[in-house]
Protein backbone atom coordinates (compact mmCIF):
# COMPACT_ATOMS: atom_id res chain seq x y z
CA UNK A 1 0.00 0.00 0.00
CA UNK A 2 1.50 3.59 -0.72
CA UNK A 3 2.12 6.03 1.97
CA UNK A 4 0.42 9.21 1.03
CA UNK A 5 0.47 11.42 4.02
CA UNK A 6 3.75 12.33 6.03
CA UNK A 7 3.65 13.13 9.66
CA UNK A 8 6.95 15.21 10.81
CA UNK A 9 9.03 14.80 14.31
CA UNK A 10 10.60 18.88 14.36
CA UNK A 11 14.26 18.64 16.39
CA UNK A 12 16.37 16.26 14.40
CA UNK A 13 14.40 15.43 11.83
CA UNK A 14 13.64 18.46 10.09
CA UNK A 15 15.92 20.80 11.53
CA UNK A 16 19.09 20.97 13.83
CA UNK A 17 18.46 22.93 16.85
CA UNK A 18 21.10 21.89 18.84
CA UNK A 19 23.71 24.87 18.08
CA UNK A 20 20.73 26.73 19.89
CA UNK A 21 19.79 25.00 22.47
CA UNK A 22 23.35 24.58 23.72
CA UNK A 23 23.29 28.41 23.58
CA UNK A 24 20.15 28.78 25.85
CA UNK A 25 21.41 26.14 28.58
CA UNK A 26 24.87 27.99 28.26
CA UNK A 27 23.18 31.41 29.20
CA UNK A 28 21.44 29.68 31.65
CA UNK A 29 24.05 27.86 33.25
CA UNK A 30 26.32 30.63 33.39
CA UNK A 31 23.95 32.89 35.45
CA UNK A 32 24.09 30.28 37.62
CA UNK A 33 27.71 30.40 37.53
CA UNK A 34 27.90 26.58 36.46
CA UNK A 35 30.46 25.77 33.23
CA UNK A 36 29.25 25.33 29.87
CA UNK A 37 28.40 21.67 28.80
CA UNK A 38 29.24 20.18 24.70
CA UNK A 39 26.61 20.11 22.31
CA UNK A 40 27.29 17.00 22.40
CA UNK A 41 26.36 16.55 25.61
CA UNK A 42 22.99 18.69 24.45
CA UNK A 43 22.48 16.43 21.75
CA UNK A 44 22.12 13.35 24.16
CA UNK A 45 19.30 15.53 26.55
CA UNK A 46 16.76 16.36 24.25
CA UNK A 47 13.86 14.38 22.56
CA UNK A 48 11.79 13.97 25.48
CA UNK A 49 10.80 17.67 25.82
CA UNK A 50 11.67 20.85 27.78
CA UNK A 51 10.80 19.79 31.02
CA UNK A 52 12.99 16.60 31.14
CA UNK A 53 15.96 18.64 28.28
CA UNK A 54 16.37 21.09 31.40
CA UNK A 55 16.13 18.47 33.83
CA UNK A 56 19.41 16.63 32.50
CA UNK A 57 21.50 20.01 31.69
CA UNK A 58 21.12 21.21 35.46
CA UNK A 59 22.09 19.80 38.48
CA UNK A 60 19.01 18.59 40.48
CA UNK A 61 19.12 21.11 43.22
CA UNK A 62 18.86 23.90 40.92
CA UNK A 63 15.86 22.62 38.82
CA UNK A 64 12.70 24.04 39.01
CA UNK A 65 9.89 25.93 37.15
CA UNK A 66 11.11 29.30 37.40
CA UNK A 67 14.26 27.85 35.97
CA UNK A 68 12.18 26.41 33.21
CA UNK A 69 10.45 29.32 32.68
CA UNK A 70 14.14 31.19 32.15
CA UNK A 71 15.05 28.90 29.66
CA UNK A 72 12.19 29.54 27.58
CA UNK A 73 12.91 33.08 27.53
CA UNK A 74 16.50 32.48 26.70
CA UNK A 75 16.04 30.38 24.05
CA UNK A 76 13.04 31.90 22.49
CA UNK A 77 15.50 34.90 22.08
CA UNK A 78 17.59 32.43 20.49
CA UNK A 79 15.53 30.39 18.72
CA UNK A 80 16.61 30.72 14.73
CA UNK A 81 20.04 31.98 15.36
CA UNK A 82 21.78 29.24 14.08
CA UNK A 83 19.08 26.29 13.64
CA UNK A 84 19.11 25.00 9.89
CA UNK A 85 17.22 22.67 7.75
CA UNK A 86 19.01 19.66 7.17
CA UNK A 87 20.14 19.31 3.64
CA UNK A 88 18.07 17.38 1.17
CA UNK A 89 14.50 18.10 3.72
CA UNK A 90 13.20 21.16 1.40
CA UNK A 91 13.80 19.21 -1.64
CA UNK A 92 11.76 16.44 -0.23
CA UNK A 93 8.93 18.44 0.79
CA UNK A 94 8.21 20.44 -2.13
CA UNK A 95 8.54 16.41 -3.85
CA UNK A 96 5.27 15.73 -1.91
CA UNK A 97 3.72 19.87 -1.63
CA UNK A 98 0.51 18.03 -2.44
CA UNK A 99 0.19 15.35 0.00
CA UNK A 100 -1.25 15.72 3.70
CA UNK A 101 1.84 16.74 5.74
CA UNK A 102 2.13 17.41 9.61
CA UNK A 103 4.64 18.37 12.04
CA UNK A 104 4.40 16.10 15.12
CA UNK A 105 6.56 17.54 17.90
CA UNK A 106 7.00 17.39 21.85
CA UNK A 107 8.57 21.17 21.57
CA UNK A 108 6.41 23.33 22.96
CA UNK A 109 3.76 24.99 20.73
CA UNK A 110 4.68 28.68 20.38
CA UNK A 111 8.36 27.33 19.71
CA UNK A 112 7.49 24.50 17.54
CA UNK A 113 5.07 27.57 15.42
CA UNK A 114 7.96 30.07 15.36
CA UNK A 115 10.48 27.90 13.74
CA UNK A 116 8.16 26.49 11.26
CA UNK A 117 7.51 29.91 10.31
CA UNK A 118 10.66 31.57 10.36
CA UNK A 119 12.72 28.55 8.70
CA UNK A 120 10.14 28.81 5.29
CA UNK A 121 9.05 25.12 6.47
CA UNK A 122 4.71 26.55 6.75
CA UNK A 123 4.08 26.51 3.89
CA UNK A 124 4.38 22.48 3.55
CA UNK A 125 2.25 21.68 6.72
CA UNK A 126 -1.35 21.33 7.20
CA UNK A 127 -0.84 21.56 10.63
CA UNK A 128 1.82 22.29 13.72
CA UNK A 129 0.93 20.30 16.64
CA UNK A 130 3.11 20.53 19.62
CA UNK A 131 3.29 20.34 23.11
CA UNK A 132 0.59 22.04 25.44
CA UNK A 133 -2.59 21.11 23.39
CA UNK A 134 -3.81 18.93 25.80
CA UNK A 135 -2.46 15.72 24.51
CA UNK A 136 -0.12 13.75 25.58
CA UNK A 137 3.56 13.93 24.32
CA UNK A 138 4.83 11.16 22.50
CA UNK A 139 5.83 8.00 23.06
CA UNK A 140 1.80 8.26 23.83
CA UNK A 141 -0.37 8.01 20.25
CA UNK A 142 -2.09 11.12 21.45
CA UNK A 143 -0.60 13.61 18.98
CA UNK A 144 -0.50 11.55 15.91
CA UNK A 145 -4.10 10.53 16.31
CA UNK A 146 -4.69 14.08 16.35
CA UNK A 147 -2.95 14.41 13.57
CA UNK A 148 -4.34 11.91 11.61
CA UNK A 149 -7.89 13.16 12.66
CA UNK A 150 -7.03 16.72 11.41
CA UNK A 151 -5.94 15.55 7.97
CA UNK A 152 -8.87 13.29 7.73
CA UNK A 153 -5.92 10.21 6.23
CA UNK A 154 -5.97 6.91 6.58
CA UNK A 155 -3.11 5.25 9.11
CA UNK A 156 -2.04 2.65 6.92
CA UNK A 157 -0.74 5.06 4.57
CA UNK A 158 0.35 7.47 7.07
CA UNK A 159 4.31 8.06 8.18
CA UNK A 160 5.77 9.38 11.06
CA UNK A 161 9.61 10.28 10.69
CA UNK A 162 11.43 11.00 13.12
CA UNK A 163 15.32 10.49 14.45
CA UNK A 164 14.06 9.52 18.19
CA UNK A 165 12.64 6.11 19.65
CA UNK A 166 9.67 8.09 20.98
CA UNK A 167 9.08 8.63 17.58
CA UNK A 168 8.61 4.94 17.07
CA UNK A 169 7.02 4.00 19.76
CA UNK A 170 4.40 6.67 18.85
CA UNK A 171 4.12 5.10 15.17
CA UNK A 172 3.90 2.25 16.93
CA UNK A 173 1.16 2.75 18.96
CA UNK A 174 -0.72 4.68 16.44
CA UNK A 175 -0.72 2.30 14.32
CA UNK A 176 1.03 4.09 11.28
CA UNK A 177 4.24 3.29 9.75
CA UNK A 178 7.93 4.40 10.98
CA UNK A 179 10.53 5.54 9.36
CA UNK A 180 13.83 6.10 11.36
CA UNK A 181 16.06 9.21 10.91
CA UNK A 182 19.27 8.42 11.34
CA UNK A 183 21.13 11.78 10.47
CA UNK A 184 19.30 13.29 13.40
CA UNK A 185 19.62 13.49 17.71
CA UNK A 186 18.31 10.03 19.42
CA UNK A 187 18.79 6.66 19.10
CA UNK A 188 16.50 3.72 18.12
CA UNK A 189 16.43 2.08 21.63
CA UNK A 190 17.00 -0.94 19.74
CA UNK A 191 13.63 -0.78 18.41
CA UNK A 192 12.18 -1.87 14.55
CA UNK A 193 10.89 1.26 11.87
CA UNK A 194 9.07 0.22 8.69
CA UNK A 195 11.77 2.26 6.95
CA UNK A 196 15.26 3.25 7.67
CA UNK A 197 16.98 6.46 6.06
CA UNK A 198 20.50 7.55 6.60
CA UNK A 199 20.51 10.77 5.21
CA UNK A 200 17.22 12.98 4.26
CA UNK A 201 18.42 12.91 0.77
CA UNK A 202 18.07 8.69 0.78
CA UNK A 203 13.76 9.92 1.80
CA UNK A 204 12.82 10.29 -2.35
CA UNK A 205 14.33 6.87 -3.21
CA UNK A 206 12.33 5.51 0.25
CA UNK A 207 9.33 7.76 -0.56
CA UNK A 208 9.42 8.43 -4.63
CA UNK A 209 6.69 10.60 -5.82
CA UNK A 210 3.74 9.50 -7.03
CA UNK A 211 4.73 5.66 -6.82
CA UNK A 212 3.80 3.19 -4.08
CA UNK A 213 6.16 3.16 -0.97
Amino acid sequence: MSIDTFLFDLDGTLVDSIPDLTKAINLLREELDLSAVTSDQVRDYVGDGVGLLLQRALPEELFNQNRRKRFMEIYTEHLTDETVIYPGIMEFLAMHKDKPMAVVTNKPQHLADILVERLGLSPFFLHVIGAELALQRKPHPDMVHHALKLLACDPERTVLLGDHHVDLRAAHAAKVKSCFCHWGLGHDDGLQADFQAIQATDLPLIFPEGEPS
